[in-house]
Order: C-alpha cells, then structure tokens, then sequence
C-alpha cells in the first residue's frame, strides 16, 4: 500500500482510507452489523489501510464506538481522523438538519469543541487524534469566528489531544482565514470522476500550500462499483436518494460508460470499483481516497485499488469519458 503525508506533518497515511460513515447506520445507510463492521475495519487495517475517518454525527456516536472497538489493541497501527461542529446537545448554533429526533446545529465554539473531543478520544478508546476536522464550516461566522475555532484547535494540538487540523466542506476563503492563525494540514471535500468541482480552485489552491485532501464519496456512493443496476431502489429517507447521478436517466448513461470499461480491468486485473479508486488517487491534488466498507470482501477489495499504477494513456483517456458525460440531467 502506497502511504503519503498528511500536509506539513510526519504522518504518513495510506492512500486508500476506510470512511466510516455508513458504519453508523440509522436512516441515511440502513441496518448496520456491528460485529461486521469491526471485521471489516480489521480486515482494512489487515490489507494495509491506516487512515480511517470518522466523526461523531455517524449514527450518533455509534460508528466511533465501533471504530474504536475494532482498533483495540492495533492502535499503534492506525492513523485516526474524525471530526467535530455538528452538534445535537442543546440549542448552541444555527439549525442544520434533523433526523432521528435529534436535531442538529453546526458549531465550531470553542466550548463545544472541548466537549467534542473528550467524547470523541471516550468512544474511541485512545488518548489523541491524529487528524481533527471541522465537519461543515459555520453559516454564520461573525458569531461562530474561525479565529475562535483556530485558537482552540492549536490549543489541543499544544495539549498533545489532537496531532493535525482539518476541514471538512470547506472553501479557498475560509482556508484563508484558518491559515491567517496557524497550518490547516489537510481538507476534507466532495470528489469523485463524476463529481470534479474542486479541480476548479480548490485542488490547485491545496497543491500550492501543501494541504493534503482526503476525498469522500469517490464511488459516487456504490454507483461507479457498477454493482447498483437500473432495478436498484433505495429506501425513503436514504442518503442515496438524493443524488443526481443516481437517477434513472443519469444512472443509464454512467452503467453505459462502465460497461465499456471492461478492457481495463481485465489489463489490470482489477474490479471497476478498484480502477476508479486507482484513477481518483491519481488526480493532482488528490492525496487520499475515502472508502466506505461495512464487509471484509469490500474492505479488501477497496485496499487492493492502493496498489494499482494506471498507465497516463489510460488516466487520460479515463478523464475524456468522463468529461463527455457532462452534467447530470
């Protein structure tokens, strides 16, 4: 497995990362085995994947805990990230969503953010946090200042509670502020072949500064696996819902493309899902890839991708297919 750093710091991290998302189950991603889940996880860490992501808005704690439950003992071995400012414990910040009864506010005050991290190391089972990322950026910062949330954050650095700072959902401006009071190591953004728009000032702006970018949702949420078909239908209230690509119209032109891809993954004797994990890890600006796995077969098969060196004729000719998509309908 391929490692690279994590911004300006010493980490070094895999370049395929577990995203433990859906291991919170609830509404957005269905019933959840939790015992599965952490032989999935293992199965990750077993493969070669060190970094994994989390946060504790994943089923309300729950997927930290399982997290922290499957690293037992390999601590030593994984480079943890999760996050903060998404907050259901009383009525500190603006509404952001709610769900399951819980309702969910984004705040990035420095009271919160204590509270956070201390639940957050508890669930986890471990003293510090390798990366520690602001979920959603404030809607209103002249009430939630980045420079209080900066202040904090480097305090926890200083504690030893947290080893690196991110963000997550994050714009150029907003980087800009956070840098004005200490290093933002790495970001946490959107992207995947079908989802590129942080290739437009995001990306080149990351590349200049040395900011690593852990991407999510590369697999356009199983879509690019090509195992989600024209009969698949999704559950109300399911997260995948509310895709654009995932609507029929859409959905039959990306299985169309997929479909000719076959020549690929026999040359590199890989699966879709591993020859667009190998193409997104390849992109400039793109420092590590966040797959999700609840299945020790979807873990390995994820971490195998870290292994595959495309061919520049074949990234390029991969990126052209793409591009003639254009916009979903």
């Amino acid at each position: 497995m391929r490692t690279r750093k994590i911004g300006t710091t010493d980490i070094e991290a895999s370049v395929i990362a577990l995203g433990a998302w859906a291991i919170g189950g609830g509404t957005w991603w269905g019933e959840s085995d939790d015992d599965e889940s952490v032989r999935a996880i293992q199965a990750s860490i077993d493969a070669g994947v060190s970094l994994i992501d989390t946060a504790p808005v994943y089923g309300w704690g729950r997927s930290e805990e399982v997290v922290g439950q499957a690293i037992k003992g390999r601590r030593d071995k994984v480079v943890l990230a999760t996050k903060c400012g998404l907050w259901w414990h009383d009525e500190q910040g603006p509404l952001f969503f709610e769900l399951e009864g819980y309702t969910v506010r984004r705040c990035l005050r420095p009271g919160t953010i204590r509270r956070e991290v201390e639940d957050s190391l508890r669930r986890l089972g471990t003293d510090y946090i390798d990366l520690y990322q602001t979920h959603w950026q404030s809607p209103e910062p002249e009430n939630d200042p980045v420079a209080e949330t900066m202040e904090c954050l480097l305090q926890l650095k200083e504690e030893g509670k947290i080893r690196a700072i991110g963000a997550s959902n994050i714009e150029v401006a907003q980087i800009e502020e956070y840098r004005k009071l200490g290093v933002l190591d790495a970001i946490q953004p959107r992207y995947s072949m079908l989802d590129r728009q942080i290739e437009e000032a995001l990306l080149p702006f990351c590349r200049e500064n040395d900011i690593s970018s852990l991407v999510y949702s590369p697999l356009e949420q199983g879509l690019l696996t090509g195992k989600i078909t024209m009969d698949q239908t999704f559950s109300p209230g399911e997260y995948r819902n509310n895709l654009p690509w995932l609507q029929p119209l859409n959905r039959q032109k990306v299985l169309k493309m997929l479909e000719g891809w076959s020549g690929l993954t026999g040359k590199y004797d890989c699966t879709l899902a591993q020859l667009v994990i190998a193409w997104t890890v390849e992109q400039p600006g793109i420092t590590f890839a966040l797959c999700g796995a609840r299945k020790e077969e979807h873990s390995i098969e994820n971490a195998a991708a870290g292994d595959i060196v495309l061919d520049v004729e074949d990234l390029v000719n991969l990126r052209g297919e793409v591009e003639s998509l254009g916009e979903p309908l």
